[in-house]
């Protein structure tokens, strides 16, 4: 950074980072801190420095959207050293009003990840053959014009940023400058402050020259809401979460208690919703999965000989595989996470609620119905009323008999707090 100024405050530039796949939490941080700084009087510059293997479709445009609109210049760093800028960090750098590289750093690799896929050795001549379907040429084409449209309105290398989607092309630092995909080599941040100094520019239409004498990096780190939003879009919580709440509804109604297993499940599954619907989710998957879920609780409760347990688990496993809706390795649920809860499914649907559902129906063995036909003891003579024993209780009683001490009769009726009692015919 340039010398200060003799009685300037240093004015405060905020550092901004992307470190992993971009993704809603990704998406969240950066939109709220750039339309922050736009809202920041005095705020010359956001710099954002990137590492990214690639993200979400979705999430990499709502973040260039909103750069865009920015009328704060937003600068690009691909750093640190070993960084890379594939796939979506690829579009997010030509978005960007200010392109720069730390040495030894990548972009490229933009194709999106729908259409391509590994071939192995003795294929290729199969995948020549093979044609994209419709909807394949019309995903890569709305990516070629998309990455030209950011290519032109920047003034970059546009037949570069095509190749970057056909392709799958990539560069280093140096070539990338050199094929003026990028504006600067830099190492570092405050590396970029310094170069930026007293440059030129185009911020929507106008030109702006940045005054970076007596500025400050500050790093903005994501907020704790931020921080929730990454812990719930992980597709490994929200798919557990999810489970957590239709398994603890499940439980509260099969078996009726104080509301625990219900109150948790409803907070379980709607914070597994709002995760899900920032994820992108497949409804097939999610459909097959209820559907296994089903199938797994009509096999508690009517055994066909495994049948419907059968189909249940492999609708279980095969939904839960395509429940969300990308080939991105990072926002997929884990394969072994999935054959565990699908194993940990089975015994809990089976034995637990096929347990529940048996006691349910099994015949009372407790209560005011346990005392009918029951045995007790006369404790003093009487005739019309008097008191009998009943598991240590003295219980009020009513006979059309005379009955006396230490008699064993039995309860035919219970009216209220009073037994109904007659003699045995064996006592007759």
């Amino acid at each position: 950074m340039a010398k200060a100024r003799a009685g300037q405050a240093a004015v405060q530039v905020p550092l901004l980072t992307i470190n992993g796949a971009i993704g809603p939490a990704v998406k969240d941080y950066l939109v709220t801190e750039i339309i922050r700084a736009n809202l920041t009087p005095q705020t010359p510059l956001i710099v954002l420095t990137l590492d990214t293997p690639g993200g979400l479709s979705s999430s990499l445009r709502d973040i260039n959207q909103v750069i865009l609109d920015s009328d704060i210049p937003v600068a690009c760093l691909v750093h640190p050293q070993g960084a890379r800028a594939a796939s979506a960090g690829t579009y997010i750098l030509y978005a960007c009003h200010i392109a720069a590289m730390a040495p030894a750093t990548t972009l490229g690799a933009a194709t999106p990840v729908k259409i391509t896929g590994p071939t192995s050795p003795g294929q290729d001549d199969k995948a020549e053959q093979q044609k994209p379907s419709a909807m394949d040429k019309k995903i890569l084409n709305d990516a070629i014009a998309y990455m030209r449209s950011l290519a032109q309105l920047r003034g970059r290398n546009e037949k570069w940023a095509e190749l970057a989607v056909t392709e799958a092309a990539t560069l280093t630092a140096d070539e990338a400058l050199k094929e003026n995909v990028i504006n600067f080599i830099v190492d570092s941040p405050e590396a970029l402050l310094t170069e930026l100094d007293q440059q030129e520019v185009q911020v929507k239409q106008k030109t702006v020259m940045l005054d970076l004498v007596n500025t400050v990096l500050v790093k903005q780190t994501p907020d704790w809401r931020n921080k929730f939003i990454s812990t719930i879009t992980d597709p490994n919580i929200a798919y557990i979460l999810m489970l957590v709440g239709i398994y603890g509804l499940i439980l509260e109604f099969y078996s009726p208690g104080i509301g625990v297993a219900g109150v948790i499940g409803g907070i379980c599954l709607l914070i597994a919703l709002y995760a899900f619907q920032l994820l992108p989710v497949s409804f097939v998957g999610a459909g097959l999965l209820l559907l296994g879920i089903c199938l797994l609780i009509v096999e508690s409760i009517m055994p066909s000989f495994g049948i419907l347990g059968i189909g249940g688990l492999v609708a279980f496993v095969v939904g839960s595989i395509f429940l969300i809706d990308t080939d991105i390795s990072y926002f997929q649920v884990s394969l072994p996470l999935i054959i565990s809860v699908a194993v940990a499914s089975g015994l809990f649907f089976v034995f637990v609620l096929g347990f529940l559902w048996r006691s349910r129906r099994s015949p009372v063995v407790s209560g005011q119905e346990q005392m009918l036909g029951a045995d007790v003891i006369v404790v003093d003579d009487f005739t019309g009323e008097g008191e009998v024993l009943f598991n240590g209780e003295h219980w009020a009683a009513q006979s059309n008999e005379p009955l006396s001490r230490g008699q064993v009769v039995g309860v035919s009726e219970i009216k209220g707090l009073t037994l109904l009692v007659k003699t045995k015919k064996e006592d007759n």
